[in-house]
């Protein structure tokens, strides 16, 4: 996670060519240039002219439709994967069941903590809507990392925000009961995800009761509680929250 500014000029330092990339990944195409790109990470704001061409010789763009697997829990790890467009989900395959770990929207990206163990995925990520992603060669990204301090410092920064999210996440999980879990879920979506109320959910059902530690049948039915009491209402896909103070309530007291 350190990097300095490179000191080699592009044509001295190897040309990286994308590894060959997982079967699921057919649909590869170069993009623009990444010096000319607006989705880039808010990470990548401290690289040189230099460096920006370094990641864009090793990269490629890469589209999945809705449901697609990015990649999978347990496969080796050879991409710094950046959402560019659309929606996407990380998620621990369980005993049984999944765990959403978080929705991936523009301009993020995914980067377990495989990378510096034993270059392993320790959970899965699928397109949750059509979106597309640019895939950099790993080796090029450490050594960013290793040489640009201020690079590394901002990625310290996003990872260590992550893990805050994930101790919360970890609190709502084993000390909330389920009407507090589900309010969480939802404040989550409209505060962070989709930052609007209302706003129409491109996750499935499932995939709010994934987010929340529960069946689909207990998320369900606790919706048709909430809307009931008059606290939301849900039609079609679209979610719009009535009664903001009574659904923090729920949150804080679980």
């Amino acid at each position: 996670m350190f990097y300095i500014s490179l000191v080699l000029s592009l044509s001295a330092y190897p040309k990286i060519r994308p590894k060959q990339p997982y079967p699921m990944v057919n649909k590869t195409q170069h993009s623009s240039n990444c010096a000319a790109c607006n989705c880039k990470a808010s990470i990548f704001k401290n690289l040189s002219p230099l460096e920006i061409e370094l990641i864009n010789s090793s990269r490629f763009q890469v589209s999945y439709k809705a449901g697609e697997i990015i990649f999978k829990q347990g496969t080796p790890s050879p991409y710094f994967v950046c959402v560019t467009s659309g929606l996407a989900k990380i998620y621990i395959e369980g005993y049984g069941k999944n765990l959403i770990l978080a929705l991936i929207k523009p301009v993020d990206y995914i980067f377990g903590p495989g990378i510096y163990v034993d270059n392993r995925h320790y959970y899965s990520a699928a397109a949750v809507e059509d979106c597309t992603a640019c895939l950099v060669d790993v080796t090029v990204f450490k050594k960013l990392i290793r040489e640009n301090p201020d690079f590394a410092e901002e990625f310290i920064k996003r990872v260590s925000l992550q893990s805050i999210f994930n101790f919360d996440q970890v609190i709502s999980l084993t000390q909330k009961q389920m009407h507090g879990r589900i309010a969480d879920v939802i404040f989550y979506l409209s505060d962070k995800i989709y930052c609007q109320n209302p706003f129409e959910m491109t996750i499935s059902r499932q995939d709010l009761a994934d987010l929340s530690g529960m069946s689909k049948e207990s998320a369900i039915r606790i919706l048709k509680e909430f809307k009931e009491e008059g606290i939301l209402t849900i039609s079609s896909n679209t979610m719009e929250v009535l009664n903001t103070k009574q659904l923090r309530q729920i949150s804080e007291t679980g």
